[in-house]
């Protein structure tokens, strides 16, 4: 390549900025929108997936691995129950969780709390036990203890015959989920509904929709989901469904929590959103803006480039026109200053003595122009090929890591392989062999270069025509 290739696709490079720059500007901006939109969707819904993991998730876990042990099979089995033994693990494991946990004997029909009262399970005034005894489910959530209003889970417990023994489960005061859902909602400015199936609201951020003496609001009450479509209200499928609520709008995302069966809505506030998104946008147009001034600027410094062009760094057809060693050299120096990393890989044409002494010089050097035509054909611009030695080449592969290098390698070495021998010498076939190495630090070419070398006289060791690497330490 030469200064007038250089000149040439700069002015090109002027000429396309302009249009490029209005294309970019407009894609740039639609994307940026698209992306803001999506990070505030992630930004509302990621806190929520943390307290529901943490205030739901985890106490069912919870529930279901100590539901497994085999320690809870042996206090819940058995024609009598030992009471005492029942109430000190159930104590023990509300000090260490800070949960409230309850054993529901079959046995005994006796419902065992953690904080040591007991409640006789009889049908008809103890409906829960007796309803989700005969669900097919092995975890329920629920809400109960009206007095003091509690979220349970309640997870079915059966002997090593498959025999049902009860309810093992984990109790959590409302009070509690109305703490944490009232500081996310000033955190973050959006509402929580967790709704099962039926649409009733089992736990919410707003105080006055929470369940009393199994009096559950449900979503049909609600004025703003009142005035959704029908075909809307009876898939539930409210997401992304934009709703007025006191005459302020929201947006409504929702999450599948099929462990229990419910959906959680989060309701974001769509002015806050908005404001996001917008500041995002002018921010995006401006930064956009500022890079299309850079881009002239740097059009300007054309003379930089032109010395770059002009250098011997670049790509050299003929074997005895390349950079020698001591060139190479200062190449390397002033890459690795610019370029912060290199790799070196040194290449050595396999057997190049004994093709010299039977095929005379000529040949060999007409194979070393051919190698060299090669290499130079299929390196890129920015790399840089050397002559090393009577038969070896150099190639200096900048802000390149050494497996590109190491795949860059076997590409060239496969190439090689198959150049068509010279005219008139179809026996002869032509291999090299490669050793890389490489450095991101400003060390001097000859401590690089001899790892080369070593990795280079490996792969002659193991047979030539081969690609070996050695790094430094």
């Amino acid at each position: 390549m030469n200064t007038f290739r250089t000149l040439h696709r700069s002015l090109l490079v002027l000429f396309a900025v302009v249009v490029i720059a209005i294309v970019t500007l407009v894609h740039f901006s639609v994307s940026k929108i698209v992306a803001e939109q999506s990070r505030a969707q992630q930004q509302s819904l990621s806190p929520a997936i943390s307290l529901i993991v943490e205030q739901l998730l985890k106490p069912l876990h919870t529930s279901e691995a100590l539901g497994h042990s085999t320690e809870l099979v042996h206090l819940m089995d058995g024609e009598t129950l030992d009471e005492d033994a029942i109430f000190a693990s159930l104590t023990r494991l509300e000090e260490k969780f800070g949960l409230s946990f309850f054993i529901a004997s079959e046995t005994s029909r006796k419902l065992y709390n953690s904080d040591g009262s007991t409640l006789d399970l009889i049908e008809g005034e103890v409906s829960w036990y007796f309803k989700y005894r005969d669900y097919p489910e092995d975890a329920v959530a629920d809400i109960g203890k009206w007095e003091d209003t509690h979220f349970y889970i309640d997870i079915k417990i059966y002997d090593f015959d498959g025999k049902f023994l009860g309810f093992f489960g984990i109790g959590k005061s409302l009070r509690s989920f109305l703490s944490v859902f009232d500081s996310y909602k000033k955190q973050y400015g959006y509402d929580f509904l967790f709704v099962d199936g039926n649409g009733d609201i089992m736990l919410s951020s707003d105080p006055k929709l929470i369940a009393t003496y199994s009096d559950f609001t449900n979503l049909s009450e609600l004025p703003w989901y009142a005035s959704l479509p029908l075909s809307v209200r009876n898939d539930q499928a409210l997401n992304n469904k934009l709703v007025t609520i006191d005459q302020k709008d929201y947006l409504i995302a929702e999450v599948k929590l099929n462990q229990f069966g419910w959906t959680v809505f989060l309701l974001s506030p769509l002015e806050d959103r908005q404001t996001e998104i917008s500041q995002a946008f002018i921010f995006s147009v401006v930064t956009l803006l500022v890079v299309i001034f850079s881009l002239f600027l740097l059009i300007y410094n054309l003379l930089y480039y032109f010395r770059r062009d002009m250098q011997p760094d670049m790509v050299v057809r003929h074997a005895n026109r390349l950079p020698d060693r001591a060139a190479v050299e200062l190449i390397y120096q002033s890459l690795l200053k610019e370029e912060k990393s290199i790799s070196v890989v040194l290449v050595s044409l396999d057997d190049f003595s004994h093709i010299s002494d039977a095929f005379g010089r000529n040949t060999a050097d007409d194979i070393l122009d051919k190698v060299a035509g090669y290499l130079a054909d299929n390196l890129r611009e920015q790399d840089v090929l050397g002559r090393w030695s009577s038969e070896e080449f150099i190639v200096l592969l900048p802000q390149t890591g050494p497996h590109e290098a190491f795949d860059t390698a076997q590409g060239l070495r496969h190439g090689i392989a198959t150049l068509p021998p010279p005219v008139g010498q179809n026996s002869l076939q032509l291999t090299a062999s490669f050793g890389i190495s490489f450095t991101a630090s400003a060390r001097i070419m000859n401590e690089v270069t001899a790892h080369a070398e070593d990795a280079l006289y490996q792969a002659k060791r193991d047979g030539s025509n081969l690609v070996r690497m050695q790094l430094i330490d």
